[in-house]
């Protein structure tokens, strides 16, 4: 196995485009916003979106690459703990995770692992997952490893991963031991740390080379 240590800003940088002045205006916005859990709730059924800090984002239409690596880390995920008679639920997105305990934030993660039931109130998961995996896409590129990352991390999340098919490779965070990003290959063997690294994820062939 093959991987390279990241510190958080070198991780979150490779993801800011040009100069910054939209990203610089999103991330203001994103702590500035002024919309609550009764906007997000009013908004139409066929409109997929993500609070984050006041600001409502929109969710285009996934990838099929993107879908594909969802279920593989679902699937793996969920063997691993039906094999282990685990307690952890594995869940996919559209899921919504109210993850700051407050009226301001609601996000939709690709990938969570939930261990404790007492956060599942079925309409959402009420507090930070133990796990968030996120596969990135050229538009949520930013929000998911600047503002999200950040929001992960303070909240509790104890491992974060972001998936980057086009550039194969992940980006993993295990926040119980720093700062400190490993990143890995799509031809990895990628251990989830939660598990002690007993748990690993093989994503080969995911991604297609459209040059």
């Amino acid at each position: 196995m093959k991987y390279r240590k990241m510190d958080r800003a070198s991780a979150s940088q490779e993801y800011i485009y040009g100069a910054g002045d939209v990203d610089t205006i999103s991330y203001e916005r994103a702590n500035n916003g002024n919309k609550t859990l009764e906007d997000y709730y009013a908004l139409p059924d066929d409109r997929r979106a993500e609070l984050i800090d006041g600001v409502i984002y929109d969710m285009p239409s996934p990838s099929v690459d993107h879908q594909e690596t969802l279920v593989s880390v679902l699937a793996q995920i969920c063997n691993y703990i039906r094999n282990n008679k685990g307690k952890c639920k594995a869940l996919p997105a559209p899921i919504d995770v109210q993850l700051d305990y407050d009226e301001k934030t609601m996000l939709q993660p690709d990938v969570v692992i939930l261990c404790d039931d007492k956060k599942n109130k079925n309409r959402c998961i009420f507090g930070p997952p133990d796990f968030v995996c996120e596969v990135l896409s050229p538009s949520t590129k930013f929000r998911d490893s600047v503002l999200k990352l950040w929001k992960y991390m303070n909240a509790g999340v104890r491992e974060y991963w972001m998936v980057d098919t086009d550039k194969k490779k992940v980006i993993c965070y295990f926040f119980e031991q720093g700062e400190e990003a490993m990143e890995y290959s799509l031809e990895d063997d990628i251990p989830v740390m939660i598990y002690e690294g007993k748990l690993k994820i093989s994503l080969r062939n995911i991604g297609t080379d459209n040059s």
